[in-house]
């Protein structure tokens, strides 16, 4: 099974998820692979306990160690999508948009269309900077699948390296709101943590202080809810999943996040319930500051309501 055209990845059940069939497991472990793509490497015989191929209907038992094969992919083509794009500011060097819920930003395993950069490539056409490659043009950050909201794409390759410095030195504005779990007993704080792949499960990160990057949250309440609490988040890093891990640090994980929170929700969400909400940068040909805004998603006001 081993190959140096395969990665390798090693899954650790963990105690909550002991008694689930093996296909749901694995979506919950693996956000970033789709669920066809894991069937496909369940029925191909890629996932594996020891040399005993798993079926996707098979019960997972708590503390096994599941070995997951992933095969590398052929690099398609990416085809230019007419999928409507909700946009929030555009010109000839940057646009932003305010993806929605269940799109991926850019192409990867399991997912070669439907993609953010899909749309992007039949709207701007030939419009996009190539510094990040084929599969991400235009492509300077990212937001997770299922979280919503505003994200700055780049149209030319100085626009892209303007931006990518600003990312670095820290001066974009993030602004995000989220619902968490629990009631927060202060207004606002501070999570300082570093955030490395997780030891025992690499398609996660964790708060990991011997090899994890410097990672810093502020939060803020907006509104104290029935069990839970509504904030706004400002990030001074961009760490990947950075606020779903520091606010399940601080044992207040995010609404519909199975992957860092509670596996059973008692609401039929898509993920976790964080949305982009404000992002601000200084233009890279003008000098002068964009700031955007994304209004919540109607799932998002509709939670807010119920919650109340």
């Amino acid at each position: 099974m081993t190959g140096p055209d395969m990665e390798h990845v090693e899954l650790t059940v963990p105690e909550h998820a002991g008694g689930e069939r093996a296909d749901k497991f694995l979506a919950a472990a693996c956000e970033n692979l789709s669920r066809s793509y894991l069937q496909k490497l369940l029925k191909d015989g890629y996932v594996r306990i020891g040399q005993t191929p798993v079926k996707s209907s098979q019960k997972v038992t708590a503390n096994t160690v599941i070995d997951l094969w992933i095969p590398e992919a052929c690099q398609p083509e990416i085809v230019p999508e007419n999928i409507p794009l909700s946009i929030l500011y555009e010109d000839e060097d940057v646009i932003v948009v305010n993806k929605p819920k269940g799109m991926v930003v850019h192409p990867s395993n399991g997912h070669y269309s439907g993609t953010l950069v899909n749309a992007l490539l039949y709207h701007c056409r030939d419009s996009l900077s190539g510094i990040n490659g084929v599969t991400r043009p235009g492509i300077v950050h990212r937001i997770d699948m299922d979280t919503t909201g505003a994200l700055v794409v780049c149209k030319n390759d100085a626009a892209h390296s303007s931006l990518a410095l600003q990312l670095k030195e820290h001066s974009i504005t993030r602004r995000y709101r989220a619902i968490v779990c629990g009631v927060l007993k202060e207004d606002e704080g501070t999570v300082e943590a570093p955030i490395g792949r997780h030891p025992k499960d690499r398609l996660k990160m964790a708060v990991n202080r011997q090899n994890g990057k410097p990672a810093v949250t502020h939060y803020r309440v907006l509104e104290r809810l029935k069990g839970y609490t509504y904030i706004e988040c400002m990030l001074e890093t961009g760490r990947t999943h950075q606020i779903r891990v520091h606010m399940a640090s601080i044992g207040h994980p995010l609404l519909g996040d199975t992957v860092y929170g509670y596996t059973k929700q008692p609401f039929s969400l898509q993920g976790q319930t964080l949305h982009a909400m404000v992002l601000g940068f200084t233009h890279p040909k003008t000098g002068s500051y964009i700031e955007c805004t994304a209004p919540l998603p109607d799932y998002f006001t509709a939670l807010l309501k119920k919650l109340k």
